[in-house]
């Protein structure tokens, strides 16, 4: 069970993974990290139930996105439908921000660029600063573009390697949000607005909808 103080439930299926956490803290008290692709429905709650008393926590942080259209829409239903029933604040945080957190956990507080696959042969792609703060709006393009605006030496996600190769210089990270490392995401990328971030505009087109803005 978990122990006393204020907790938190982290919910990321944003992307080809599925991930949940419980924390007191900045201590992790379990979590789990499946690389599903497809599924995230299906796999979510189970993976939440079988976390230290169900998962249930004071606040509830989940990934916005950009990812998968439908993982972004099942980790904020799912979050939107646990802080009801509990009681829970609910926060949520950029994907490619918590990709860049990791990333400078593991090779050092440099500039660095995150890739991720997007949709239609396209690439999300965001740079960050040492401290882990965006330096340039996040952005869907395609690998050829991404390869002439993607300056940082250091590229962490899904398509670092390729945009490694593609340009031909560079050191390439490849990873995938993982919601056991979110104690390393910086304070200021958490958001009270509970908004999907699909970073690029979906086929059909829902209203209301935030398409390439950072999360505020």
């Amino acid at each position: 069970m978990p122990g006393p103080g204020p907790t938190t439930l982290v919910i990321d299926s944003a992307t080809d993974a599925c991930s949940v956490a419980l924390f007191a803290g900045d201590e992790c008290l379990g979590g789990e990290y499946r690389l599903l692709g497809r599924g995230h429905a299906e796999a979510l709650v189970p993976m939440i139930a079988a976390l230290p008393g169900k998962g249930r926590a004071d606040r509830i942080v989940v990934a916005l996105g950009p990812g998968s259209f439908t993982g972004v829409r099942v980790g904020l239903a799912a979050a939107r439908a646990l802080a009801l029933a509990w009681g829970s604040s609910l926060a949520g945080y950029p994907t490619l921000a918590l990709i860049a957190a990791m990333a400078q956990a593991a090779e050092g507080t440099e500039p660095l660029t995150v890739v991720n696959t997007g949709g239609h042969g396209e690439w999300f792609v965001e740079s960050f600063d040492a401290e882990g703060a965006s330096t340039a709006p996040l952005a869907s393009l395609r690998p050829e573009a991404a390869a002439t605006t993607a300056n940082e030496a250091l590229v962490a996600g899904s398509q670092a390697e390729r945009l490694v190769a593609l340009r031909g210089f560079g050191r390439a990270v490849p990873l995938l949000p993982d919601a056991r490392a979110f104690a390393l995401l910086p304070a200021s990328a958490l958001s009270e607005r509970i908004d999907p971030l699909y970073g690029r505009a979906p086929d059909a087109k829902i209203p209301g909808v935030r398409i390439g803005t950072q999360a505020a």
